[in-house]
């Protein structure tokens, strides 16, 4: 039986996906629920005078994304928070640990986008990461 689920969203498809059975499983198991977003400004760094605007769009965005994953959660009467955090350097995987154990999560619910071979190799993959790095069980969501 899971307490505490840790769900990183970032607003695709397959973390929307997640989003939703993190919630189904948050009301099922009585759990409490932490969506997480990351804000990753590491690809604009370069431009850091111009684009101010831009990294404030992102964190809209952000906030938009968490607001709208924890109105999900309240529709069906699961509490859940929300946590931001901005990144200008490294990977999202080992901070969605990170923060995972911060929060006490005795569960991750990550979606992942199911790439593999040369596509996997040349984006990454935070899920992977996630699985690699997490001392708790990760439930990928497809």
């Amino acid at each position: 039986m899971f307490k505490k689920i840790f769900c990183p969203i970032d607003g695709s498809e397959p973390s929307l996906h997640c989003m939703r059975e993190a919630i189904r499983l948050a009301k099922d198991q009585k759990a409490e629920l932490c969506f997480f977003h990351i804000v990753d400004n590491s690809t604009l760094i370069m431009y850091m005078p111009i684009v101010e605007s831009i990294f404030e769009t992102m964190r809209q965005e952000g906030r938009n994304i968490l607001e709208s994953a924890v109105a999900a959660a309240r529709v069906q009467d699961v509490q859940a928070e929300q946590k931001m955090l901005e990144i200008m350097t490294g990977r999202a995987g080992p901070l969605i640990v990170e923060e995972a154990e911060k929060y006490g999560a005795d569960l991750i619910a990550i979606g992942t986008h199911g790439r593999r071979g040369i596509s996997r190799l040349l984006m990454g993959s935070d899920a992977a990461a996630v699985i690699g790095a997490s001392k708790v069980p990760v439930l990928l969501i497809k």
